[in-house]
């Protein structure tokens, strides 16, 4: 069975802790916290202090993305007792290696994302020490995006690979991800599905997030 990760990016700031509360109630398995900078991304949504005030609000764990420029330099802010994620990417980081090692240095899982221009030869040689791959199927920096199609087969050639040496990262999608498309990217290999707006948007979040559940079993 795949997990749900519900986007931040998309509950209502006004009720965020309701909101995330809905999600974890019906069953949502991580809580996926999109952190931009306006820099790397053309957007600036929220920083560690608005994640760390769910602390002791849900039990989910977080899925953190790095959606900046310099991330080495924020490692730490992002470390909680919930954290089980860090992923940064590939395009943000000069050296990834030292990144990902930076993560792991911090008792938390690396991830390493690209975007959907990126080719997947970029991870030849980091993927023996990621814990999750995160494919961008939408550009990154706005929810409601359209899933990019061919993000499709970025997905089965990863899969590929990681059956072919023997590795055990998660893969996870993130962008345009709906009831209508989850469970051709879950059969395509994903292990991981991000969802902003098609859940949060909901007029019942939670029978949407059910929704979700059933399809990726």
């Amino acid at each position: 069975m795949a997990l749900l990760a519900p986007s931040l990016l998309s509950a209502d700031f006004a009720d965020l802790a309701e909101d995330v509360k809905k999600v974890e109630n019906a069953g949502a398995h991580l809580l996926h916290i999109d952190v931009m900078d306006g820099h790397f991304v053309p957007n600036i949504s929220f920083g560690a202090a608005v994640m760390k005030s769910l602390l002791g609000k849900t039990e989910m764990p977080f899925d953190v993305h790095l959606m900046i420029e310099n991330p080495d330099d924020y490692l730490e802010d992002f470390v909680t007792d919930n954290t089980e994620y860090i992923t940064v990417h590939q395009e943000a980081c000069i050296h990834i290696d030292r990144t990902l090692r930076h993560i792991r240095s911090q008792g938390v899982k690396a991830g390493v994302a690209v975007n959907p221009g990126t080719s997947m030869s970029v991870l030849d040689y980091v993927l023996d020490d990621v814990d999750m791959v995160l494919l961008m199927s939408v550009n990154p920096g706005f929810g409601g995006q359209k899933f990019i199609e061919s993000s499709l087969g970025k997905v089965k050639e990863l899969d590929r690979i990681k059956k072919k040496r023997g590795l055990d990262f998660k893969i996870e999608i993130d962008g345009g991800i709906n009831l209508d498309n989850v469970k051709t990217v879950v059969d395509a290999g994903v292990e991981i599905i991000v969802a902003g707006s098609s859940v949060f948007e909901a007029q019942n979040i939670e029978g949407r997030v059910k929704g979700f559940l059933q399809r990726i079993k």
